[in-house]
């Protein structure tokens, strides 16, 4: 009986690897971004809100931003390796636009009320849906035996 052995990114056919990372960056990219706004709310030293003319900045601004640069990259390149760094890209960009999906839904800053577990809730069903999917579609490497 064959040995099983923990898999790397690099046993994950060029074509999966950008949603690998995607889901990867989304997962991390949410969690940091919850501890970081905390940190913010709590007003731990150093940490601050952007503004820009007394005005909020909200971090889906840059996650949109940056799904536009990913789709427009996507529009044009197909290299494996370019769809690898999209694939980080848009993982991370789509994270800074669902943790604030209750404020985009609600159209005013619920963040910390009850009202912002919805962020939450959408967030844990994608890692959890997405996470599945890879699972469940995983293609056989080329170091594995046929059944």
């Amino acid at each position: 009986m064959a040995r099983a052995r923990i898999r790397t990114l690099n046993d994950v056919h060029p074509t999966r690897r950008g949603m690998v990372l995607a889901w990867w960056a989304f997962t991390a990219t949410f969690g940091g971004l919850r501890a970081l706004t905390w940190a913010i709310h709590v007003h731990v030293g150093g940490f601050g809100n952007i503004s820009a003319g007394g005005v909020h900045i909200h971090h889906y601004l840059w996650g949109i931003l940056l799904l536009i640069i990913v789709a427009s990259a996507g529009l044009i390149e197909r290299s494996p390796t370019w769809h690898s760094w999209m694939g980080l890209a848009f993982g991370i960009g789509l994270a800074l636009v669902i943790d604030e999906a209750a404020l985009l839904i609600e159209l005013k800053d619920v963040y910390w009320d009850n009202a912002g577990g919805i962020s939450i809730a959408i967030a844990l069903i994608l890692i959890g849906l997405a996470g599945s999917l890879l699972a469940l579609t995983r293609t056989r490497g080329v170091d594995e035996e046929e059944d």
